[in-house]
């Protein structure tokens, strides 16, 4: 640094100085989105087509697929709907042969698909485990693998291209009744962690964010089933609330965009202070 760099104090360069807002970073680029018909998923999709994206929305809810379309229509980017069991390597084959007929590139990956099972773990099913672990943590591992060559065409280091896996605060602190649940999620951020390395030297970044408890249908389901299922869905946060799904997205936003160019392997916990530390009240 030269004696002088710091007279008078610090001025930007002259026309100011250039950033790229996640905002910006979508237009006219490609993502796709599991998990798109509802919830996170849905609320993400609506967010990247409002910035200009096309997104390919993957779901086997054929019926909210097309109720997330129609509220992006009108918007500056694109919502297409491919029925897809992210569980099926086949069937992610089916999408991605859509996805290719569209785009030779792919900027972003939003895995947002998952499944909740509830009870404890010596009464839990084998079916309802086996489906846990092949949504929440090898559909995500199968998804990143059919998108991986479109990625790679995308990626470069001054542009990386992005996944982001949507795992859970129950891998940071699980709770009794959704043992299982809590270790899918745990896998999940294993794989986020070995794959942003794996990956780095091509220019693709992967990170995960960790929501506690979201108002979405899944969580509202629970909370209906509650007097039935004896599984207590987790309370409001230290900060006195829930979390809405455009609390995650926003985070989302973050991660598909130039501010987190540096930032790779990262589980970012969105949860209200939740696992912060046990309150004594």
């Amino acid at each position: 640094m030269g004696a002088g760099s710091l007279a008078g104090g610090w001025h930007p360069p002259p026309g100011g100085l250039a950033r790229t807002t996640g905002c910006e970073a979508m237009t006219s680029k490609h993502a796709v989105v599991t998990g798109a018909a509802s919830g996170i998923g849905a609320d993400c999709s609506r967010d990247l087509v409002g910035r200009g994206c096309t997104v390919f929305g993957l779901d086997m809810d054929a019926g909210r697929q097309e109720q997330v379309a129609a509220h992006a229509k009108g918007g500056p980017g694109k919502f297409i709907p491919i029925p897809c069991d992210t569980a099926s390597s086949a069937s992610l084959a089916q999408a991605f042969e859509r996805v290719r007929g569209a785009t030779a590139t792919l900027d972003a990956l939003v895995c947002s698909a998952g499944v909740f099972r509830t009870g404890a773990l010596m009464d839990l099913s084998e079916a309802d485990y086996d489906a846990l672990f092949d949504i929440n943590t090898k559909g995500c591992w199968l998804t990143a693998k059919a998108a991986y060559p479109l990625l790679r065409q995308a990626a470069s280091p001054d542009a990386p291209a992005r996944v982001v896996f949507v795992a859970s605060a129950a891998a940071l602190r699980p709770k009794t009744g959704g043992g299982a649940y809590a270790a899918s999620k745990v896998a999940l951020t294993y794989l986020t962690r070995v794959l942003a390395v794996e990956l780095a030297s091509e220019a693709i970044l992967v990170n995960a964010v960790a929501p506690a408890t979201v108002d979405t249908p899944l969580v509202q389901k629970l909370v209906a089933d509650a007097a039935t299922s004896g599984y207590r869905v987790s309370g409001v946060s230290p900060l006195g609330r829930v979390a809405r799904p455009s609390d995650v997205t926003a985070v989302i936003r973050f991660l598909l965009g130039d501010d987190s160019r540096y930032m790779t392997g990262t589980i970012l916990p969105i949860d209200g202070g939740s696992v912060a530390a046990v309150s004594s009240k």
